[in-house]
This record gives C-alpha cells, sequence and structure tokens, in this order.
C-alpha cells in the first residue's frame, strides 16, 4: 500500500492516547518515514477506514500504529490513533504474516 498524505493531523485527543503507552510524537511520524508494513485495520472498520502501520523509529524499538486518513480543507493527513512499542510476540505475529 502506497498512499500520500501531506503531514500529519494531531490534537489533544489523539496525542494523549498515543503518547499513553510512552511513543513520542517524533517516533511516531519516524515510523512513517521509515518505511513501515501497511495493512488495514479490519477489526475497526465499521467505524472508519482504518489501517495498521508496523515499523521503527527513531529508537530502532519496533513500533505499531494504528491510524487513519483524515482530509482538512483539501488536505490530506495521516491522523494516528494509538500507537505502542511492540513486544516479541505480537512481533513475530505482524512481521510474519507481512508478503
Amino acid at each position: 500500500m502506497h498512499e500520500v498524505a501531506d503531514g500529519f493531523e494531531w490534537d489533544e485527543g489523539n496525542r494523549e492516547k498515543c503518547v499513553r503507552h510512552g511513543v513520542s510524537i517524533a517516533e511516531i511520524e519516524a515510523v512513517f518515514a521509515n518505511q513501515p508494513g501497511v495493512a488495514p485495520d479490519l477489526k475497526h472498520a465499521d467505524v472508519e477506514t482504518r489501517f495498521i502501520a508496523v515499523g521503527r523509529g527513531l529508537t530502532d524499538r519496533p513500533v505499531f500504529v494504528a491510524f487513519t486518513f483524515r482530509t482538512v480543507s483539501g488536505v490530506r493527513r495521516i491522523r494516528p490513533i494509538s500507537a505502542s512499542y511492540m513486544h516479541d510476540k505480537e512481533l513475530a505475529r505482524y512481521v510474519t504474516s507481512r508478503p
């Protein structure tokens, strides 16, 4: 999947939820700069079209990011919904299942 977006959409709601698990805003944005593996998030597709990204950020630790795209005033941005560092079990599940 190769979607085009112009930056990120951050506000109080998603910023607080994302950093709750210790992942910084800079770390989350770095994951997307490092070409993460991206797949549809079918578990939450009833709410809106969501995706998951698995990649490495500034610290080189594996990070999981749930996100969607939002277009505001004609500008399409990535809106992170939640993020966390991945444990070995999660890493094995997502990395080995990628094509």
